[in-house]
């Protein structure tokens, strides 16, 4: 379908502003397949002879695109399928984005392509183009020549994909496919980007999504994609929507659509971006960079201001600048003029104007520092050479030009603001050899902060994270309610017992049924002790009084159980008493809270963060979709805005890492055991003190039917 070399066009005409573009596009992007073209009243379209049907034409042929209104839809179909077409591209609206009655024809759209092996595009949708090949299903306006390259683009409209492409030409970063997807009737977001990560022409794929449906294949391509070394840059909207399900459970309030997502971008190496700016220049610096080596960002720069600047976007985006070893302020000191101090970030001064050979010299020192493993060298290429200035410009390009990397750092010339790359520069950059990002500094070291985590996150992954966290989760959704409804647990006490049976350490706890119990159980505990009710209908004790801390002796524990029954009894008549629960009083350590929610696009996902009441407060959470490994979890705890606290915080103990994140797998694995009915489970607080950890108190709870969105 991407690639073709063949094209009908079914609907052309000379009246249709659609069909035109459609058509001399092709012939812009100079594709030297065949175009075919198709009219139900025959004669001439666009200079070329029709036929009236797909089956006349008597020619294999790759690709259709259907430029026919919905009343003679189905008949294209039938008729592209009985002339061996196999991939369709649909113009057309007014299908699921109207409504129930929409729907219902791209329903029997769907169904008819299916029944004649047609694999569809759309509806409503722009199409694709393919830079490098020629081919192209493309409705909208190129109105500029094609700059060929190395990253493809996906979106789920149409409109934005022409900003986005229009953008890369004003900019001068070449693409190789572009697709729109459209309403996503068959082919979506998913399958263009799985196909993309084995497309050897794509080194890098720039997304706009709304919504990711087919979440299984997605997250498969994005893990296959890291692997790969194949970067993925997003741009998904839905930043603002509320968090779902909130109500009754802190998991809901912590684990809405967006807060998953960016989960999943952490988790599956996904590069998140909030603007197209910041998409497309990432995705250029990507382009230009591939997989950094360890290390820190070197700047050098004919302007002290611009490197006093750099330094300062380095700091904001936590992207280290390294102090130069002594071997290369050695090297820079031969090199530079006695008013200039070698550093990073170096400023060359105005000695440049007259010896631009400087820039090609430093630039050799730096790239020799152990330390460093990008390079930027910050310079305007002009729009124009001429003026004043033109002699400067034109011998620093050739200086810059004539250095080469020794391909351990990474180098890149860097605009000092954003700026648009016309003609004349071009064939600058070109002639020079240029690794020319013109994004400016601030959004260049944005996009090179992306690419140092991008990359770690690459080095560090073995295997594709994606098929086990699919396999594991298939393995427990096909089990049916039914078989594990009757050991579900229900209340707390249940919950906690149920965590045990995973590994999980929990606090010691006692049912009493009765004052004289209660004090029995607490007579056998070395601390003071607490008492929380325990019903299977009360998910906040404290808010109905049953819940009393740090008692001590026979009399108030015997008055506690009075209180605490008392209490509840009013406050929640109809709630079933089983009686109190005897556990000892924990008085220091770390809280946290981990909480696993049925997502109902991506599955289980699993959020972890400070506890107690520090949850509603901070809402300092990490999210993941589970399973989660040990690796996973160190990577969330580092995550945390509080993670100072698990080092040990003024004279705090320091958390056991390592235990407490097999702890917390062991409750991810808890969780998946709880079957598909599940809605949330809850630790909170999961406590981490004097080289023990506890879960303090859990809840699962569950929905009306285990059936998991696709």
């Amino acid at each position: 379908m991407f690639d073709p070399a063949s094209v009908v066009l079914v609907g052309a005409t000379d009246r249709s502003t659609w069909s035109k573009m459609a058509f001399d596009n092709l012939e812009l992007l100079g594709f030297r397949g065949a175009v075919h073209l198709v009219s139900r009243s025959g004669g001439m379209a666009h200079g070329q002879q029709t036929f009236k049907s797909a089956t006349e034409i008597g020619k294999p042929i790759d690709v259709a695109l259907l430029m026919v209104p919905i009343a003679g839809l189905m008949d294209a179909l039938r008729d592209i399928g009985a002339a061996g077409v196999r991939n369709a591209v649909v113009l057309a609206g007014g299908f699921a984005e109207t409504g129930d009655e929409g729907r219902a024809l791209q329903d029997e759209m769907v169904a008819t392509a299916r029944s004649m092996g047609v694999r569809l595009l759309g509806p409503n949708c722009l199409g694709f183009i393919n830079f490098n090949g020629g081919g192209a299903c493309w409705t909208g306006s190129m109105r500029t020549p094609p700059l060929k390259g190395a990253i493809s683009i996906v979106s789920q409209s149409g409109a934005v994909a022409t900003v986005m492409k229009h953008f890369a030409h004003q900019h001068g970063i070449g693409l190789n496919v572009v697709v729109a997807t459209g309403n996503e009737a068959a082919l979506g977001l998913a399958d263009v980007v799985d196909y993309l990560v084995d497309d050897p022409a794509t080194r890098v794929i720039a997304i706009f999504a709304e919504a990711v449906r087919n979440t299984r294949l997605f997250r498969e391509a994005a893990g296959r994609a890291l692997l790969a070394g194949k970067p993925i840059v997003i741009l998904k909207v839905g930043r603002s929507e509320l968090t779902v399900q909130a109500a009754q459970s802190h998991t809901g309030a912590m684990v809405g659509d967006d807060r998953v997502f960016d989960g999943v971008c952490r988790q599956f190496g996904l590069v998140r971006v909030r603007s197209i700016e910041e998409l497309m220049f990432s995705a250029a610096l990507f382009d230009r960079t591939g997989v950094l080596a360890p290390g820190g960002l070197g700047v050098l720069s004919a302007s002290g201001g611009m490197g006093e600047l750099a330094a300062d976007y380095a700091h904001l985006e936590g992207v280290a600048m390294p102090p130069l070893a002594t071997a290369t302020l050695t090297q820079l000191r031969a090199i530079l003029p006695p008013m200039a101090s070698p550093a990073n970030p170096l400023d060359l001064t105005g000695a440049v104007v007259n010896n631009p050979d400087l820039f090609r010299l430093c630039m050799e020192a730096l790239q020799s520092d152990p330390a460093i493993s990008a390079l930027v060298c910050v310079f305007d290429v002009p729009t124009a050479l001429n003026g004043d200035w033109a002699p400067f410009a034109v011998g620093s390009l050739e200086a810059i030009g004539k250095f080469r990397t020794d391909g351990r750092a990474r180098f890149l010339v860097v605009s000092n603001t954003v700026k648009t790359v016309s003609d004349r520069s071009r064939e600058a950059i070109d002639a020079a050899g240029l690794p020319y990002l013109p994004s400016g500094l601030d959004m260049a070291v944005k996009a090179l902060r992306h690419a140092i985590d991008w990359s770690a996150r690459h080095r560090a992954t073995q295997a594709p994270a994606p098929a086990n966290a699919s396999s594991s989760w298939n393995a427990v959704s096909t089990r049916s309610a039914d078989s594990v409804a009757s050991a579900l647990p229900r209340s707390e006490r249940e919950t906690v017992e149920y965590l045990k049976g995973f590994g999980v350490p929990v606090v010691p706890q006692v049912l009493a049924v009765d004052e004289a119990q209660a004090v029995l159980a607490a007579s056998g505990m070395d601390s003071a002790v607490v008492l929380k009710i325990a019903s299977p209908d009360i998910a906040h004790k404290t808010e109905a009084g049953g819940v009393l801390l740090g008692l001590t002796g026979e009399a108030a524990v015997r008055e506690g159980f009075r209180r605490i029954m008392t209490s509840v009894a009013s406050a929640m008549p109809a709630a079933r008493l089983e009686g109190v629960l005897v556990s000892p009083m924990r008085r220091s350590g770390l809280e946290l809270f981990v909480g696993v929610r049925l997502d109902p696009q991506w599955g289980p996902a699993i959020a972890l963060g400070l506890g107690g009441v520090w949850i509603e407060a901070l809402a300092d959470v990490s999210l993941r979709l589970l399973p989660v490994s040990t690796a996973d979890v160190t990577e969330m705890l580092g995550e945390l805005r509080g993670a100072r606290l698990l080092k040990g915080f003024r004279g705090a103990a320091a958390v056991d890492i390592a235990a407490l994140s097999q702890v917390v797998v062991d409750i991810g694995r808890a969780a998946l055991g709880l079957g598909p009915t599940l809605d949330a489970l809850e630790v909170n607080p999961l406590l981490a003190a004097d080289g023990r950890i506890e879960a303090l108190d859990a809840l699962a709870t569950y929905q009306p039917s285990g059936e998991l969105s696709k």
